[in-house]
């Protein structure tokens, strides 16, 4: 308890902005990742706070993400080359970031931001939040963008799982072309096997810390192709669990999902997840979408934009590659997502559980 007395609370990205500005501040969508904010008033929650034992003013200012909150100090300018006055924003959540530079704040468009970590988002302009959304399992938060929410569900292990796989099959790792090469013998129907990305654990829209990775259906018959293979798929597996998880919040039918991110580079991969989805899955050519989307939400703060959309029209995006389902896959993958990966969830976590259980005695 003693860390807290004449402390403040900062995440790193208010850090670097405190060591360029010598001021403290937090944004909306970085103050709503620490549950000590409430996301429908912007205010910090001093009646939960007291609750708890932890009091309000542990926690910096809070602002709307692009708000320069001071400018680069002779300091900092010394040390970083970057010139001083220049003003500096904290621009928020990664992935919400990326989401806003490949969608922007259209509630009718979803985006899938790939990369070790991955995560389904889109924009929620509902007034107020209620059961609906509570039941779910979504995370939601303040947008970067627009003043609205956002909802968002992830997975820890995405890119993650294709890393640890390409860590057992070669040492050192095979390389991206290894797997691109082992795909290509791959045959075109679904594996049948079953793959549970959790490696370190399952995020939302089922968050369990617990939960633990499986494989499922292994013969003798399988090679390593198809073992590769499985691990794309149980990602997009995992996917679809996120992707019906908010068609239910949403109350309409998600065709379409934008992609960007180091997994877009895999077109095996992209195709899987446009097979197991039924959606068709636009590629576009960004590749630093959280950087680009940074950057619009600073312009915003600064008024060189009058709003989003004025933002995201000046984004000149390369149309990249569109993915759309093969329809006859589409129906096996519903069935054994249906009839084995979704049952499957419950036994496997309460293994895993029982298995951390007896790990602990």
């Amino acid at each position: 308890p003693g860390l807290l007395i004449n402390a403040t609370w900062l995440s790193t990205a208010d850090y670097v902005a405190y060591k360029l500005t010598g001021n403290m501040a937090t944004d909306y969508s970085l103050a709503g990742r620490t549950y000590a904010f409430r996301i429908d008033q912007k205010i910090w929650d001093e009646e939960w706070l007291q609750a708890l034992g932890i009091q309000a003013d542990l926690f910096p200012p809070a602002v709307p993400s692009g708000q320069p909150v001071g400018e680069i100090i002779s300091e900092a300018a010394s040390l970083t080359n970057l010139v001083q006055g220049t003003p500096v924003a904290i621009c928020g959540h990664d992935h919400v970031c990326a989401a806003f530079a490949g969608v922007g704040i259209d509630t009718g468009k979803v985006f899938d931001s790939m990369g070790t970590a991955e995560a389904l988002l889109g924009s929620l302009d509902k007034g107020a939040l209620g059961e609906i959304e509570y039941q779910s399992g979504l995370v939601f938060g303040c947008h970067v963008a627009g003043g609205g929410y956002y909802w968002m569900g992830g997975m820890s292990a995405s890119g993650g799982s294709l890393e640890w796989l390409r860590r057992l099959l070669g040492q050192p790792p095979i390389t991206y072309q290894d797997i691109d090469d082992i795909l290509e013998g791959a045959k075109p129907e679904p594996t049948g096997i079953l793959y549970f990305p959790y490696l370190s654990g399952s995020g939302s829209p089922h968050t369990d810390t617990l939960a633990r990775g499986a494989f499922v259906g292994l013969s003798k018959d399988h090679s390593r192709s198809d073992l590769v293979k499985a691990v794309l798929e149980g990602t997009a597996y995992e996917a679809e669990f996120i992707r019906q998880a908010a068609e239910n919040i949403l109350g309409t039918t998600i065709d379409s999902i934008t992609a960007s991110g180091g997994g877009t580079r895999n077109p095996y991969w992209m195709q899987i997840k446009a097979d197991i989805s039924g959606c068709t899955i636009e590629a576009p050519a960004i590749h630093e979408a959280t950087l680009l989307g940074a950057a619009l939400v600073a312009g915003i703060g600064i008024g060189l934009f009058a709003d989003p959309r004025e933002a995201i029209s000046t984004v000149q995006k390369n149309p990249g590659y569109s993915y759309k389902p093969n329809f006859s896959q589409h129906k096996t993958y519903q069935r054994i997502y249906q009839e084995g990966f979704v049952p499957l969830q419950a036994p496997l976590r309460r293994t895993s559980q029982n298995l951390s259980r007896s790990n602990s005695l």
